[in-house]
């Protein structure tokens, strides 16, 4: 792998010196800078990694450099040097975009504490990248994320109908990606230069869904004190999504029948008959066709949205998908978050994959953002991240009393519907169950429950800490003894 490349910008040349010295020490590409024009000059010939820099230099000063550099090239980051009576000048600095400061004076090892974090932050940008152009090219499409079969299918009809002007009704549970899906068939349609309205029809009452889709003159009801185009007007060459079609009423049905027949329509208490060009694409999550079976949807209404039909199946049907999002979602978060973390521990993998999310992709996503929000920097996501709970089983708690995605992993009726967990894991469940019902009968003294098990304290500790056992009595580390 390449090494980091970094300019070091200080008109002291001993400091200059020992800091250069102290870098290239540890494997980084260091170049040197004895004034703000001479670092200026750098950065506009030569990209880097990292810009260390004093605040305080002849000619050019420092935060005439940060920003230079910024403008230059964005993506480098900057630490900028001060004085203990420049503090505010630093912050300053960290406003116009300054990763870090550090003031002197200052232990070498501090400065390369700051810079192997920022290392670390930089490789983990990097890696999203890395990661964001491979499943562009292989496992994604605007945004929608698949690799399995019934997915990938969904694609393909995407791109095949999104050339085209017919009406689309995607179905799917809530949280499936109804709403990606209709902004893939805009995005790549010849009407993506147009506007893409969305309304969700779930959201409003008939009275206001009317007005909102087809616009009202001024005066035609209580508080319409001017004429308001609708959405359809406001789609006009583009496109118009409507999600939660099977909510609308049946006067509201009538008219959309109307729009799609005629492409034509009348605003909310006006006569002016007004055209449009729209293309139409709905989401449901009911099944229409017992709508239109039990009188709640209009039949006719029903064949002119069903021209083509995109189905979304559920996330617990396509479990290949899973860990794609997932990793997808972490590598994400974590770059936005500014986290450092090593990826899920096996454990979270394997509930990952056992739990049937009902709240499908969605629920997936929120799940990793919260672990990544509650995990530990410089550390694995934990079945206990994934939850969120503090009555997680995983940390001791009642699996009735958990948010369903901890206790699925732990219940035997759960392993009886999916017996996917592997036999290390089974394993160590058990053990972490059984130490933890031990501390329970011990009152949580590590001395007598390390007696019980045949373990020395230190042995127990270590395993309490990797199975995130809640500390003890005083919950500190034991020394070492004998085994």
């Amino acid at each position: 792998m390449k090494p980091l490349s970094l300019l070091i910008v200080d008109d002291e040349p001993l400091m200059r010196l020992s800091m250069s010295d102290a870098l290239k020490a540890v494997g980084y590409d260091v170049q040197a800078a004895s004034s703000g024009t001479e670092g200026v000059e750098a950065v506009q010939k030569r990209q880097f990694d990292i810009v260390i820099t004093d605040l305080r230099l002849p000619g050019t000063d420092g935060l005439t450099l940060l920003q230079t550099c910024k403008q230059v090239s964005p993506r480098t980051e900057v630490v900028v040097i001060t004085a203990h009576s420049s503090v505010e000048t630093a912050v300053g600095a960290m406003k116009l975009g300054a990763y870090d400061y550090i003031t002197k004076p200052f232990q070498m090892d501090e400065l390369l504490l700051i810079v192997d974090r920022l290392a670390k932050v930089l490789a983990l940008r990097q890696e999203n990248l890395q990661l964001k152009e491979e499943l562009a090219g292989k496992f994604s499409f605007q945004g929608i994320l698949g690799k399995n079969e019934r997915m990938r299918a969904v694609l393909e009809k995407i791109k095949l109908v999104a050339g085209t002007d017919s009406t689309v009704l995607i179905v799917g549970e809530s949280g499936t990606g109804k709403e990606l899906v209709a902004n893939a068939i805009h995005h790549i349609s010849p009407r993506k230069d147009h506007a893409l309205i969305k309304v969700s029809c779930a959201a409003l009452p008939e009275t206001l869904l009317e007005a909102e889709l087809f616009g009202h003159e001024k005066g035609a009801f209580t508080g319409a004190l001017r004429q308001r185009r609708g959405r359809f007007e406001l789609a006009n060459k583009g496109t118009l999504f409507l999600d939660e079609i099977g909510e609308i009423s049946p006067v509201v049905q009538v008219k959309l029948l109307r729009v799609l027949q005629e492409r034509q329509f009348e605003r909310v208490g006006g006569n002016e008959t007004i055209e449009v060009d729209v293309r139409l694409v709905c989401a449901t999550q009911k099944d229409l066709k017992k709508e239109v079976a039990a009188g709640r949807f209009r039949e006719d209404l029903f064949y002119r949205l069903n021209v083509v039909q995109v189905v979304l199946p559920p996330l617990r049907e396509r479990q290949e998908d899973i860990l794609l999002i997932a990793e997808h979602v972490l590598h994400t978060r974590s770059a936005h978050m500014n986290k450092d973390l090593k990826g899920f521990s096996q454990a979270a993998r394997e509930l990952l994959l056992r739990y049937s999310y009902p709240g499908n992709v969605r629920e997936l996503e929120n799940m990793v953002e919260r672990a990544v929000a509650l995990g530990r920097a410089q550390e694995e996501i934990q079945p206990w991240d994934l939850c969120g709970f503090q009555s997680c089983p995983y940390l001791g708690g009642s699996p009735q009393d958990s948010c369903g995605f901890c206790s699925e992993g732990l219940t035997g009726a759960a392993r009886k519907e999916a017996p996917t967990c592997s036999l290390s894991m089974a394993r160590e469940r058990f053990e972490r169950e059984y130490i933890v019902s031990v501390l329970d009968r011990v009152g949580g003294s590590r001395t007598e429950a390390a007696k019980i098990l045949g373990l020395s304290r230190k042995a127990l500790w270590e395993k309490c800490k990797r199975y995130g056992i809640p500390s003890g009595r005083n919950g500190a580390e034991p020394e070492s003894d004998e085994d």
